[in-house]
């Protein structure tokens, strides 16, 4: 008995074994299998875990410098000197309404243009003189007047301008005018002549006029002097003949005062006829229009009746 317990044992035993073995041969043959086939999808999603790890770490850390401040240079420095300028309240200056710069005044030319479309006189003078135009002949304040000087009735006064009475304050100045008439009743022969002439020579006589050229335009001229113990008056005239009329341009210069006031200086004549020549530089005669002719000779012939 005891040699067939042994023998069942022993197989017993050998079974337990070869089955043990082919356990393990059948698990591990099927472990092996199951890994080469699912070897690459675990890769592959083990690395898509791992990306999504990183993504969302990422997604999380990313706000972060934002906060801190990172920043270039350039916008580092932008930061601080935004920082460091000051905050200004916006004030009345600042307003649209005072930013406005006021007009500038223009200023006005110093000479005045004067024009007459019946004669086509113009000329420039001084705006600080005064302007009178048409009327009576003219007449220094106070002093002698200073009547035409043509040779036929008929003259027509066009213009005058006077330089303000204080323009020599401490001297004898009085008064001095620059005048324009016009005669359509003297030919161009007679307009080369005066009534009157310079009485200035030596012995008393009269002097013949002078020819001279003022601009572009030939003239005739004389003078004139009259005195009396108080007064002194000074004339020069200017004769040119255009636009079928003779035309007079007079400048004169009143005095009085100097020898007989305290404190009283005789003025410089010459000083002031160089600004009344300085006027008559600038006459023009323009072209007139035969209605214009006709009433200027109507006018100065029922003048010349009265």
């Amino acid at each position: 008995m005891a040699t067939i317990w042994k023998s069942t044992d022993q197989k017993s035993t050998n079974q337990k074994s070869t089955n043990q073995a082919t356990n393990n041969t059948i698990s591990g043959t099927t472990l092996s299998s199951w890994s080469r086939q699912q070897k690459l999808a675990m890769i592959a999603g083990f690395a898509i875990l791992g990306l999504l790890l990183a993504v969302s770490a990422c997604s999380k850390q990313s706000p972060k410098p934002a906060l801190v401040g990172v920043s270039s240079p350039a916008s580092s420095s932008a930061t601080a000197a935004a920082a460091t300028t000051p905050v200004t309240t916006p004030t009345a200056a600042a307003s649209p309404a005072s930013t406005k710069k006021t007009p500038k005044t223009k200023k006005r030319p110093a000479n005045v243009t004067y024009s007459d479309a019946n004669s086509g006189v113009s000329f420039l003078y001084p705006r600080k003189f005064a302007l009178a135009s048409g009327g009576k002949e003219p007449q220094l304040s106070g002093m002698s007047d200073a009547p035409m000087n043509f040779v036929q009735p008929g003259g027509v006064a066009v213009a005058t301008v006077e330089l303000p009475s204080g323009s020599y304050p401490g001297t004898d100045f009085a008064s001095a005018f620059f005048n324009v008439n016009v005669n359509r009743n003297v030919s161009e022969q007679e307009c080369g002549h005066f009534a009157f002439v310079d009485s200035h020579n030596v012995n008393g006589g009269p002097v013949a006029a002078e020819k001279v050229k003022i601009g572009s335009t030939d003239m005739e001229t004389t003078s004139n002097f009259s005195a009396s113990a108080m007064t002194q008056t000074e004339t020069q005239y200017y004769h040119s003949y255009q636009n079928g009329a003779c035309y007079e341009y007079v400048l004169s210069v009143g005095t009085a005062g100097y020898g007989v006031k305290d404190g009283v200086e005789p003025v410089n004549r010459d000083e002031v006829f160089a600004k009344l020549e300085k006027i008559l530089a600038t006459v023009k005669i323009s072209p007139v229009e035969q209605e214009h002719v006709a009433e200027q000779a109507t006018s100065s012939t029922a003048s010349g009746k009265e």
